[in-house]
């Protein structure tokens, strides 16, 4: 079992939403982390376990960036609304370094998410 972060910006949530439910069966098979508002949608939506973090503008994805730091992420999905400027992109430039430098795989659209979750199996 493998464990993947889930992470979207506030007009992204849908569409992680959708995708979950596209791949909820093979989520279903590995171990989920998302930030609080994304979990929660998940959870409720759909009945996934997640453990939720903090929402990232309140220190989620600094949450989720040192566990990937710890080895203990596989894989992460964070679909980014990059047409939107974000209070704490800070954060959001050092989660995506700390996948590269951990070489986490990680997706920030749908077309590489979907590339993520048949790369999982």
């Amino acid at each position: 079992m493998k464990v993947i972060a889930l992470i979207a910006h506030d007009r992204c949530k849908k569409d992680m939403v959708n995708f979950a439910r596209v791949h909820s069966v093979q989520l279903r098979d590995h171990a989920l982390i998302a930030t609080r508002t994304t979990g929660g949608m998940l959870e409720q939506e759909l009945g996934l376990t997640v453990e939720c973090v903090l929402s990232g503008p309140q220190g989620g994805d600094l949450q989720i960036g040192a566990q990937i730091a710890e080895g203990k992420i596989a894989a992460m999905i964070f679909l980014r609304d990059v047409l939107t400027a974000q209070p704490h992109e800070p954060d959001i430039t050092a989660l995506l370094r700390i996948c590269d430098v951990h070489n986490v795989p990680v997706a920030t659209n749908l077309a590489t998410a979907e590339l993520v979750m048949r790369s999982l199996g």
